[in-house]
């Protein structure tokens, strides 16, 4: 039986994040000792702190919220690529590698996957790389950097022409070891009604062959 693969960045106390933005903290906040029946844990975390989906909100100020996208997005088939060979995920890279269409796109970097480093450089998507994408169906883009666009990056243009072709945003997906093919997808975000953002738990589990 073919099983589930987790591609999430685990959530611990050491996982990078975003200079400036929050850290992610766990702690037992009430032991079973204390209460004489359970433990009880808090987090505090950024939205945008490991495997993590945005909504447009996190870039337009009167973009939909997270419990505004459909959740269809997030499940279903995809094709995990390699454009490791490239510095950004342009249109000639994703040509490359991608010809036919699909709904969802699991793009792997040359970036190695260290839930405990926060890089300074990514690969960004391009505008004529969104476009092309967007020619061949794609709903959504997840990426094993932390962003689509550069680092440094204010414009934020690749979160903008992603939009602009009604592409979906996943980011910091772990694939170092996952085999480029066809796969199904589950990364479902959080019910957070008013958020720009929300971890999630993605997984995915080779496609049979017809």
């Amino acid at each position: 039986m073919t099983k589930w693969i987790d591609i999430t960045q685990p959530l611990t106390n050491e996982i990078a994040h975003w200079p400036e933005d929050e850290p992610f903290q766990y702690e037992t906040t009430v032991t079973k000792e204390q209460s004489g029946s359970v433990n009880i844990g808090r987090i505090i975390s950024s939205t945008h702190t490991g495997t993590h989906v945005d909504a447009p909100f996190h870039f337009l100020n009167d973009g939909k919220r997270i419990l505004d996208l459909d959740i269809e997005r997030y499940i279903g088939s995809c094709k995990v690529i390699d454009v490791s060979g490239y510095e950004s995920i342009n249109e000639d890279a994703l040509r490359s590698v991608l010809t036919t269409t699909t709904e969802r796109v699991l793009i792997k970097t040359a970036l190695p996957n260290d839930p405990t480093y926060f890089p300074t450089e990514v690969p960004a998507i391009t505008a004529d790389g969104a476009a092309y994408m967007a020619s061949l169906g794609v709903k959504l883009v997840g990426v094993d950097v932390p962003s689509v666009d550069p680092i440094d990056s204010k414009d934020l243009d690749g979160h903008h022409t992603l939009h602009e072709h009604d592409i979906y945003i996943l980011e910091n997906v772990m694939l170092d070891h996952i085999e480029i093919g066809e796969y199904d997808l589950i990364a479902l975000p959080l019910a957070l009604a008013e958020a720009d953002g929300s971890p999630v738990r993605a997984v995915i589990k080779p496609r049979k062959e017809c």
